[in-house]
């Protein structure tokens, strides 16, 4: 049964990455997969600390790479204590086909709350080639091709530079509801229709995508 970790980041309790990702996770659902859902924002996770990057380096200076072998890494009491935090973090990940975060950009970039999450669960050479992450993203502005912002989108070639690099995962899908702050600002209010639509657009292809990666795993 496929299998779908659904991330949320967002500061806001009703937003549009929130809508989105909620969108994709109904998908997968109704295509017959299952769902851990963890909320970034309510349940922060904590910064690492140096006993976590003391297991960083227990792992380098050993060679080990494996998933089920990355608790090694952790002798000391205090290694061991930051052992706990990642291990229910790490066995969410590893027992995932797919992977969705759903984020807003705040400052050109991710949340503190998802960087935090990505920093624990992050190894030396470890590898999650095969899976698929999702990114259902909420921006102010516009940052697509051809957009005055667009080389200020640091927050899509991050997430995509971080899953390739780190991860060895290069399916990486964004659905971007775009302009969101037209809905606030009257100063971009005449880019209201422009956000509807792109927000109209990202909720059809959150649901398509979630109904066609379920049904792909399945298969």
């Amino acid at each position: 049964m496929p299998h779908l970790l659904h991330l949320d980041a967002s500061a806001r309790r009703r937003s549009f990455s929130r809508e989105a990702g909620s969108t994709f996770a109904d998908a997968w659902r109704e295509a017959g997969g299952t769902v851990t859902h963890r909320d970034l924002a309510r349940d922060p996770v904590p910064q690492i600390t140096e006993a976590w990057t003391g297991i960083c380096d227990n792992l380098l200076a050993d060679g080990i790479t494996a998933l089920d072998r990355l608790a090694d890494g952790a002798r000391t009491p205090d290694q061991v204590a930051a052992w706990r935090i990642v291990q229910p973090l790490l066995d969410e990940l590893v027992a995932a086909d797919v992977v969705l975060i759903g984020t807003p950009m705040y400052n050109y970039g991710v949340p503190a709350s998802l960087k935090a999450w990505i920093d624990q669960v992050t190894f030396p050479r470890m590898s999650l080639t095969g899976r698929t992450i999702v990114v259902a993203s909420a921006r102010g502005g516009s940052y697509l091709p051809g957009a005055p912002k667009a080389a200020f989108d640091h927050q899509a070639r991050y997430l995509q530079d971080f899953a390739a690099g780190h991860f060895a995962i290069t399916d990486v899908r964004f659905l971007h509801a775009e302009l969101a702050n037209s809905v606030i600002d009257p100063l971009l209010a005449d880019l209201r229709p422009r956000h509807e639509a792109s927000l109209t657009r990202a909720l059809q292809e959150a649901r398509a995508l979630g109904r066609d990666l379920a049904t792909k795993v399945t298969a």
